[in-house]
């Protein structure tokens, strides 16, 4: 199985971020833009949270709040849970599992934000693994 720095090598698209000032409906857009569940916030270069779909249902939908007019300050989940580049795929999926996160920041040594991966990422890593995998296994059966 790869490591997370061989997944986050692999990974081309950019980060997909908002600023805690924006607004929900603005967060919204770039959500749909990017095609992602869920954006990291930051203010500046440090990450301060996450905005999730999750989030934007039960804290804006459920209490009839407005996206135009609610800040993702307002609404984010502020307390963020993250893993370094170092970390174990499987110790991503038990944290991940555990939680109940679908997306998890992960920050070098010094703190700085470079990359998110997803429950989605893992498990495309975990079914390819696998495969492979099973491919030796009958490789070496037949041989």
């Amino acid at each position: 199985m790869k490591t997370l720095k061989q997944l986050l090598a692999g990974k081309n698209r950019p980060l997909a971020v908002v600023a805690p000032a924006d607004t929900v409906f603005h967060a919204l857009g770039v959500m749909a833009k990017h095609d992602v569940g869920a954006l990291l916030v930051l203010d500046g270069e440090e990450l301060v949270g996450i905005f999730s779909e999750r989030d934007y249902a039960r804290k804006i939908i459920l209490q009839g709040k407005s996206s135009k007019e609610t800040l993702v300050r307002d609404i984010m989940s502020d307390r963020v849970a993250y893993v370094t580049p170092d970390t174990s795929l499987d110790e991503c999926m038990a944290l991940m599992t555990e939680k109940h996160f679908r997306h998890l920041p992960i920050l070098d040594e010094a703190g700085a934000l470079v990359g998110v991966i997803s429950i989605g990422d893992l498990v495309k890593e975990t079914i390819s693994s696998q495969r492979f995998l099973i491919e030796e296994l009958e490789r070496y059966i037949a041989g």
